[in-house]
């Protein structure tokens, strides 16, 4: 089996710096871990909120901590710092190799959507974003890494495309669309749906977006990890 993690985003119209913050970091037993944070409002303040969680996250997860473990300490470290009055979404997907597992661990009200063979979820229960009281707890799902498995993440940004029209996106059902359609890549599927929201707002996206796709697919190649990133960049 082979995992491919792929990620399309972008800042709200007229923004410079995205509110959102996404990492990856390998986990010291195994596997990889993407964190993905978006912070209260947008802009500078909110990039200084996503980063501070995201940094903090990852810092625990390199050194062994579980993801639920790492996301109530982020999310204690955030309430003290800002008495409350910030806020803070917060998504880990792992790839734990040391379980055999792919753990989802979730602060944040917008669902997950899960596929795993013909049976396509979105993952809905109840989940307080960080920084709102001490000892917020995630919620977290264990899936066995398996072939066909695709999971999709994103922030509000991507739900709330389209509002000011009142034209407003049914994620879990443009996603299960697109996979009927076709068999989309990561990349081409996290592309599909942040192109959907952009066209939604018109052009102008009213928020930060991002979408994160994991997926497990056959094995097909030799033994080298790779990663590409490109980062657009105003002239």
């Amino acid at each position: 089996m082979e995992v491919q993690i792929a990620v399309a985003k972008i800042n709200k119209y007229a923004t410079i710096e995205s509110g959102d913050t996404l990492e990856a970091v390998e986990r010291p037993n195994g596997g990889l871990s993407v964190v993905l944070a978006d912070g209260q409002t947008s802009g500078p303040g909110a990039k200084a909120v996503s980063m501070m969680v995201v940094r903090r996250v990852i810092s625990l997860l390199a050194e062994g901590v579980r993801d639920g473990a790492a996301a109530r300490a982020a999310s204690d470290a955030l309430f003290t710092e800002k008495k409350g009055r910030v806020i803070c979404t917060l998504n880990i997907a792992s790839v734990d190799l040391h379980s055999g597992t792919i753990v989802l661990t979730r602060n944040n009200p917008a669902p997950i959507f899960v596929c795993r063979g013909d049976k396509a979820d979105c993952l809905e229960a109840e989940s307080i974003p960080l920084g709102t009281s001490r000892d917020v707890r995630p919620v977290i799902t264990e899936l066995e890494i398996e072939t066909g498995t695709t999971i999709v993440i994103y922030t509000d940004g991507l739900m709330n495309a389209g509002i000011r029209r009142s034209q407003t996106m049914d994620v879990c059902e443009v996603i299960r669309s697109l996979l009927d359609e076709q068999e989309p890549t990561p990349q081409e599927l996290a592309d599909s749906l942040l192109g959907y929201a952009v066209k939604l707002d018109e052009g102008r996206p009213a928020d930060d977006i991002s979408v994160l796709v994991l997926k497990v697919v056959p094995r097909n190649g030799d033994d080298v990890r790779r990663m590409t990133v490109r980062l657009p960049i105003s002239s």
